[in-house]
């Protein structure tokens, strides 16, 4: 199937498909700050009358995550008797033995958090990487025929965790270039890049595009600190702008030099296992559609992540679709469920050696989500 347009808008959420091969087609990316990722896992829980609190808003930082280790959490109180609980890790974090699903399971059990899911019951889950590098990492938005929208080019305020409201406002701008270079006959709607900069989206993100950064260079505390001056002290507007020094993929250390995190058991009642989880996710795949998770080079998967790194990709999947099988027997071998996929990317973008290349499904399927997630 082929389908052509004078002008096409990329809104393919974070990490697209086909915008990962325009940034490379078009160089995109020249000139900006690498972009840095978030995995954010949700559950959407049922709890009595008498522990629901509609309208409560809880936000967290740092525990159980280390303080080089950039994350939290949210817990809303709304509609009848849901709460909604999501867990977002930085995906430049170091330690290869981490698991984004397991510090989410573990956070549950905080003295502070536990009592918010007293006699409930999860009914739904799910997972998806975001765009958290800012203003200084949105590559070029225009290329000859399109344009980027949304958070396929990285619009998100990362302080509060919100990129509906930028989504909307980058796609009417979109929207209104492309009817400009229509009306001129141009190939590509250059008037996007102007317009976004006059707009109040540009300046909402350069109000925060410091704070960021300062997680990934100086840490929890030091990040605190910066986020802190940054905000109370020049209100956003600091003479200097950080950056990036790494891509997320490059910053893990070998697990010879890291230590193993030990997690505790899920106890089926607040914690839980990623079998479980991706049940009530509600994916599906057709079982004959070719493996949308492929490697580019599949000898590299031991070679490289298992020799030096214990197969990252087994803990930070949210899914359980990466396995290591036979290692017992001195012969290990990765295992890719595809089928268990959430689609959230994050193998595309935590992997190492940028070796699993995420493609869109010939079947389709995926999960499918209840409203509220």
């Amino acid at each position: 199937m082929e389908l052509r347009a004078r002008h096409t808008i990329l809104a393919e959420g974070c990490r697209g498909s086909i915008t990962k091969k325009l940034f490379d087609a078009f160089d995109l990316r020249r000139g900006a700050a690498p972009q840095t990722y978030g995995i954010g896992i949700k559950e959407l829980w049922e709890v009595p009358a008498e522990t629901h609190r509609k309208g409560l808003v809880l936000h967290t930082i740092g525990w159980p995550l280390d303080s080089a280790t950039y994350g939290g959490s949210f817990l809303y109180h709304w509609g009848e008797n849901l709460v909604s609980y999501g867990f977002v890790v930085g995906l430049d974090y170091r330690n290869p033995w981490l698991s984004p699903f397991e510090e989410m399971q573990r956070l549950k059990t905080h003295p502070a958090v536990r009592g918010n899911f007293k006699g409930g019951r999860r009914i739904a889950y799910g997972a998806r990487a975001i765009s958290e590098g800012g203003l200084q990492s949105l590559p070029k938005l225009t290329f000859p025929g399109g344009c980027l929208a949304g958070d396929t080019a990285g619009f998100l305020n990362v302080p509060k965790i919100k990129g509906t409201h930028a989504a909307m406002k980058s796609g009417m701008l979109a929207a209104e270039a492309v009817l400009a270079a229509r009306a001129l006959g141009e190939a590509e709607p250059v008037a996007l890049t102007e317009a976004f900069r006059g707009s109040w989206l540009h300046e909402e993100l350069a109000a925060v595009r410091n704070i960021r950064p300062g997680f990934a260079r100086w840490g929890l505390w030091g990040g605190l600190v910066n986020a802190a001056i940054d905000t109370y002290v020049f209100r956003g507007k600091a003479p200097w702008t950080l950056g990036y020094k790494h891509a997320d993929n490059e910053t893990l250390l070998e697990a010879d030099a890291a230590p193993p995190i030990a997690y505790p058991k899920p106890d089926g009642v607040l914690g839980f296992d990623r079998n479980s989880s991706v049940f009530i996710s509600n994916t599906n795949h057709a079982e004959n559609q070719p493996a949308h998770l492929r490697l580019r080079e599949p000898d590299k998967a031991i070679a490289r992540n298992w020799i030096s790194f214990r197969s990252p990709e087994t803990r930070y999947c949210p899914a359980g679709v990466y396995e290591i099988v036979g290692a017992e027997e001195g012969k290990p071998r990765l295992q890719i469920n595809a089928q268990n996929c959430v689609h959230c990317k994050t193998c595309d973008i935590k992997d190492p050696g940028q070796n699993i290349d995420w493609c869109t499904p010939e079947g389709g399927g995926g999960p499918n989500y209840p409203a509220g997630m």
